[in-house]
């Protein structure tokens, strides 16, 4: 993981154009390749980013004080060079480009992290994904297990399924479904989706409950939302008075 607070301007080209003025922000560089540019502010969606797979070629000041880089077509927000310290070009395999330059490094920070171990699951989720696994049509009508804690390079995904149409179908199973567990799922699916085996792969987020800002995002991710009664999975009737 590498760190850095630094003052820079953004800029993307690709799908659309978009510009960030000058400020100061925080630069990840994940150990996946992933890129992302944050605000002092927000949980968990940076201002701009780049996934892997992508190539990062940093052009260090004595670099960019020797070329003539006032008119790039890669970032088209970019005025004349200045104070650069660096030039940072992320490219992916679409021809995307995110481009950071950065005019003041405040601090940074190299730090190997190792194998993330994942969540922990606790004893209520351990039993529900077990009871989904049993019976998946709980979840969407039609639906069959492929395999439970399905591997991919940054951890299992907890059901791995095909829906009535084949469809390849990631589930994630939480007690209580938060922004954090959509993020996790969105993970998941773009390493499943580069599998041409299995693209492509639709996402479910399966909890007891879901936090409203939770949908919100999961909308936006394409990701579906289902809710399920713990108590109903195993077979415990309601406690609620009932009329016969």
């Amino acid at each position: 993981m590498r760190v850095l607070v630094a003052r820079c301007t953004v800029d993307y080209n690709g799908r659309l154009t978009a510009h960030l003025p000058e400020a100061v922000r925080l630069i990840m560089v994940k150990a996946d390749g992933c890129v992302a540019v944050h605000a002092d502010g927000g949980a968990y969606k940076p201002l701009n980013w780049m996934n892997a797979p992508n190539t990062l070629v940093v052009e260090e000041k004595e670099t960019v004080e020797g070329s003539e880089m006032t008119d790039d077509s890669d970032n088209p927000g970019q005025k004349a060079l200045g104070d650069v310290e660096a030039i940072w070009k992320v490219r992916n395999p679409k021809d995307e480009v995110l481009t950071i330059t950065i005019h003041e490094v405040i601090a940074e920070l190299n730090q190997e992290m190792g194998a993330d171990p994942g969540l922990q699951k606790d004893g209520v989720e351990v039993h529900l994904q077990e009871l989904l696994a049993t019976e998946p049509t709980s979840i969407a009508a039609g639906l069959r297990l492929v395999r439970r804690e399905y591997p991919t390079d940054i951890g299992p995904v907890d059901l791995l399924c095909r829906n009535a149409d084949g469809q390849a179908v990631a589930v994630e199973v939480k007690r209580r479904g938060e922004i954090d567990g959509v993020e996790q799922l969105t993970r998941y699916l773009n390493f499943l989706n580069r599998d041409p085996m299995l693209r492509p792969v639709r996402g479910i987020l399966v909890a007891q409950e879901i936090k409203p800002q939770a949908k919100v995002l999961a909308k936006d991710r394409g990701i579906d939302c289902v809710v399920v009664d713990y108590d109903e999975l195993r077979g415990i009737e309601s406690d609620e008075l009932r009329l016969f």
